[in-house]
């Protein structure tokens, strides 16, 4: 069997528990709505700093995002003149410091779209972004089929993703994926369907290269265009789903 085809199928599967760490949190999706003790839902369109701060077209809506089947469900939406989509985020309820972070995901398709399931840190209403640090488990924009990007936001790279790993894996439209990260005092390594793609490990951990040294907290999203995802939108593709199974923490 071709060594691809044993990847894809291993990653339809959980990863076993991580050696030396315990499950502490998970988010299985299968009550009838979200969860707000653990979950909130963002609204609007990121003014004043517009776009999200990225010039993304989309407005945030608690009507894109549903609870179905046990999955979390994100449609974005071409409505007219304007696109629709949804953000979640455990901010305040569910922060997490180090451990192995895990989230199955099927991704949705078409240029303009960019799905994400990233983390950013708990101190970013005191300190600000890119200082707070930033996490990008998973990003995917349609623009660039087959292709994975694993990145990481700090003040000595201005926000820029310098810190950054992009995979090919032909068939990641295809189904389900698992997309990680195993995070400790000294690095952060990136997984996808287990198979290590990308490793951060700074010699030299100054606050401005290492805010990772904190709490961090969850996002989910899909954006539509802006400096990232754009600046093309296909509007023949929408609706598009982007649709989570589970995520896990490991300590």
């Amino acid at each position: 069997m071709n060594k691809f085809l044993i990847i894809l199928f291993v990653s339809t599967l959980s990863l076993a528990q991580p050696k030396g760490k315990k499950l502490v949190w998970e988010e299985q999706f299968n009550a009838k709505e979200l969860d707000l003790n653990n979950w909130n839902v963002e609204l609007g369109d990121g003014c004043p700093n517009c776009g999200w701060g990225n010039n993304e077209r989309q407005l945030y809506t608690n009507e894109n995002q549903q609870l179905k089947d046990g999955f979390l469900v994100i449609t974005a939406k071409k409505e007219g003149e304007k696109y629709t989509s949804s953000r979640i985020t455990t901010k305040g309820k569910k922060e997490f410091q180090y451990g192995y972070f895990e989230a199955r995901a099927k991704l949705p398709v078409g240029s303009g779209i960019w799905p994400a399931f990233w983390m950013l840190g708990a101190n970013i209403d005191k300190v600000g972004w890119p200082k707070c640090g930033e996490i990008d488990i998973l990003e995917y924009v349609g623009k660039e089929p087959h292709t994975v990007f694993t990145s990481l936001h700090t003040q000595d790279s201005h926000g820029n993703t310098i810190n950054t790993k992009k995979t090919t894996i032909p068939t990641i439209e295809q189904g389900f994926h698992l997309y990680a990260i195993d995070w400790n005092p000294d690095k952060i390594d990136f997984y996808v369907d287990n198979q290590l793609v990308y490793t951060f490990s700074p010699e030299t951990k100054t606050e401005a290269v290492w805010p990772f040294n904190q709490p961090f907290y969850f996002l989910v999203n899909m954006a539509i265009g802006g400096n990232f995802g754009g600046p093309e939108v296909d509007d023949t593709i929408f609706p598009q789903e982007f649709t989570v199974d589970y995520i896990k923490v490991y300590q």
